[in-house]
């Protein structure tokens, strides 16, 4: 397995965002607003979703990274550092998953 962390890929992110649009797809995504940065990750969300139904590993791993790159991308361009996602999944482990979900205000 690959020594490489979300960290890592976030460090990544954050140079790439630096870059010209015309030479950084991240950059490219990050100048086109949150909103189309945000349909991208739906739609990579719903092909990992696809490849996951179908049973396809292989397609899976390709779409999962898919998803986590491009939630990076949303995270930055909300300038939302992991960190933050990290402490809240931290809180949320700290009890189990049907009493968080239990004392989560009503949508």
């Amino acid at each position: 397995m690959a020594d490489f962390s979300l960290t890592d890929l976030e460090h990544i992110v954050a140079e790439r965002a630096k870059a010209s649009p015309d030479e950084s797809y991240t950059a490219k995504l990050i100048a086109r607003g949150i909103e189309v940065s945000a349909k991208k990750l739906g739609e990579e969300a719903v092909e990992a979703v696809i490849a996951a139904v179908m049973n396809n590993r292989e397609h899976l791993i390709a779409e999962s990274a898919d998803v986590l790159y491009h939630l990076l991308v949303v995270l930055k361009a909300a300038n939302i550092p992991l960190g933050d996602v990290m402490a809240e999944l931290n809180r949320r482990t700290a009890q189990t998953g049907l009493a968080e979900k239990a004392a989560r205000p009503p949508a």
